[in-house]
């Protein structure tokens, strides 16, 4: 049976502290695990979207180009200097919980400047290593996303892989979108998903999953916190490194709260931004009471 936990002491029991230390050992076989994750179909969704509800190509300040030294626009002079910093804000993705990089360095390819923030360092330290071996040009800062700090504006914001489920308070969530919204440049848009309620109710909460592979295993068991409405899960990892025959075991635990749609609806517009498209991750079709991954896309107007 589920150990109950009283709501004065669940964020004691499920916090900052304890989530900080995800993704440690994991991180070293964290791209094997996940190597049938569509990253390429995630990243052609995603560039979709910014070109569909962005301003990259839509608000540029070549449509409105008076002379080749400066703009106008909303009655003020923009230098050339100027155009250029802001082209090169629209043109800019920040990704937010970007782990090791692979979708990060997908829409670097894509052309856009991308900037990874992750709170793991191990997983930003493959991320890093993936960017020395393709010659891109990402920055990567390690920082919590609750109070991560840029040096200006961005075109675009993207949270995926279910990043946002491990802010476990609602204003932990509100906190990271008022950020967003900060440093979004005017028309920016902001993408991201979570996993539901639904799903870790009744379909992964309380199930233990496992898989064997050659130089790597995990054992995966959920338990599902009904009143928190937060999903454990333990990892145990056996792994052997390179060359080596022996295997090496260690533990995680992580911790996520599902939410739903009208949940995460209302913290989008607290924290000023306006939703405008909400579709089931998995099947890109409108969302259901079944939905376990829901796509929010949101805009600073």
């Amino acid at each position: 049976m589920t150990e109950k936990i009283s709501t004065a002491s669940s964020r004691k029991r499920f916090g900052m502290e304890i989530n900080m230390d995800a993704y440690t050992d994991f991180a070293q076989v964290y791209d094997e695990f996940m190597d049938e994750t569509p990253y390429e179909e995630w990243c052609e969704f995603l560039a979709g979207r910014v070109k569909k509800y962005g301003i990259s190509d839509a608000a540029g300040c070549d449509d409105e180009i008076k002379n080749d030294k400066c703009v106008i626009k909303d009655r003020s002079v923009i230098k050339e200097q100027e155009k250029q910093n802001l082209r090169q804000e629209r043109n800019t993705i920040l990704d937010l919980g970007c782990g090791t990089g692979t979708l990060t360095e997908l829409l670097a390819c894509k052309g856009y400047d991308m900037i990874g923030v992750d709170n793991a360092q191990e997983m930003l330290q493959i991320a890093m290593d993936k960017r020395d071996r393709s010659g891109s040009d990402i920055l990567y800062l390690l920082q919590d996303m609750r109070e991560f700090e840029l040096y200006g504006a961005v075109g675009a914001v993207i949270s995926v892989c279910d990043s946002i489920n491990y802010l476990l308070e609602e204003e932990e969530i509100l906190q990271t979108f008022r950020l967003v919204h900060n440093y979004l440049y005017p028309g920016g848009v902001f993408i991201f998903d979570f996993n539901t309620v639904y799903k870790y109710a009744s379909v992964i909460g309380d199930a233990t999953i496992a898989e064997n592979r050659e130089n790597c295993s995990f054992i995966w068991e959920n338990y599902y916190h009904e009143e928190e409405e937060i999903n454990e899960y333990d990892l145990t990892i056996f792994a052997r490194s390179e060359g080596e025959e022996r295997f090496l075991r260690f533990q995680e635990t992580h911790y996520q709260r599902g939410y739903c749609l009208e949940q995460m609806r209302g913290l989008v517009e607290e924290a000023g931004l306006t939703v405008v498209e909400t579709l089931d991750a998995d099947t890109h079709d409108a969302v259901t009471p079944e939905s376990e991954r829901i796509y929010v896309v949101a805009k600073k107007i």
